[in-house]
């Protein structure tokens, strides 16, 4: 028996969530969350987690999984993605992986194996220590001398991520990359990525960056601060929360941390679309910048013809 799993991606902001809880509603389909920030539990505006009327058209799984001083591991969301789509297959449903963490996406369709190393908080604060004290080049440089082809696919940028392949080398004296091989998962997945024309998108980005800002995101950083949680933990790297943080702080001006997270928020589309090229032979790409649910519901329902269970 075909276990059908139909992938939506793409850039932030592009429509991923409402074209997935449209799908999934039609064909009776439940949505697993491939989001590395919607899983934190009190950072609902900044990451843009569907709202409650999308969540109750259409089952939502791996929102809100975590405390935002928790980490969670690429291999335990592997494993709960994991467990999320067979539960939906075991109730007759189809299973949507929606969302644009290309790692998290990868990691499930393409059965990574990824090592099971837990989190070395001391490890973490050296290298964090020697990040701003070196700059974050130096640790990248160090994870390319232990393993290029880790490093090639990480942002130099990201230092987070960096952090986390070096924690996992010297944790098990393995390459990260030579411990993540492939064992493909028994689906058939169906692809669909979503893209716009870039300035256009960035148009949108900059609406919905204000209009987050108008539906209360500078209270929601306020309330989590309150609540304890340091914006120097790995949840408050998702996009805005720190620049709000220095808004809040005095440090900037409500318009220059607006411009900010802007500016920031091109600079990962241009990383996610490195994670899902055009070129991909694998994605059915689709402007959203014209009219296609239409074309998109039509490819969705001829593949379940012949890939639904």
């Amino acid at each position: 028996m075909s276990k059908p799993l139909i992938v939506i991606v793409g850039p932030t902001g592009v429509g991923k969530t409402a074209a997935g809880v449209s799908l999934a509603r039609e064909v009776g389909g439940e949505i697993v969350s491939a989001d590395s920030r919607q899983i934190y539990r009190g950072m609902d505006i900044g990451t843009a987690k569907p709202t409650p009327e999308e969540q109750a058209q259409v089952r939502h799984h791996l929102i809100d999984v975590v405390d935002p001083d928790r980490t969670l591991t690429l291999a335990e969301y592997q494993e709960l993605a994991r467990v999320a789509i067979e539960d939906i297959l075991s109730r007759g449903r189809i299973p949507f992986l929606v969302g644009g963490t290309g790692l998290y996406v990868r990691a499930v369709v393409e059965g990574w194996t990824v090592p099971h190393v837990p989190p070395n908080p001391v490890l973490r604060q050296v290298l964090l220590e020697r990040a701003a004290r070196e700059g974050a080049e130096a640790l990248y440089n160090e994870l390319q001398a232990v393993d290029a082809v880790a490093a090639a696919r990480i942002d130099p940028r990201n230092v987070r991520r960096v952090i986390r392949a070096l924690e996992v080398y010297y944790g098990t004296g393995e390459p990260p990359s030579r411990l993540q091989r492939r064992e493909p998962p028994p689906y058939d997945v169906l692809w669909i990525g979503l893209t716009m024309e870039r300035a256009r998108l960035y148009a949108r980005i900059d609406a919905r960056i204000d209009g987050m800002v108008a539906a209360g995101w500078i209270d929601e950083v306020r309330d989590l601060v309150a609540r304890g949680y340091d914006l120097d933990l790995p949840a408050m790297s998702a996009l805005g929360y720190r620049e709000i943080g220095a808004y809040l702080r005095g440090e900037l001006s409500l318009e220059d941390a607006a411009a900010l997270i802007k500016r920031h928020t091109r600079r990962f589309i241009r990383h996610q679309y490195a994670w899902f090229s055009p070129d991909d032979p694998r994605v059915h790409w689709f402007d959203v910048g014209q009219p296609c649910l239409d074309r998109i519901r039509e490819l969705v329902l001829s593949w379940l013809e012949t890939h639904g269970s």
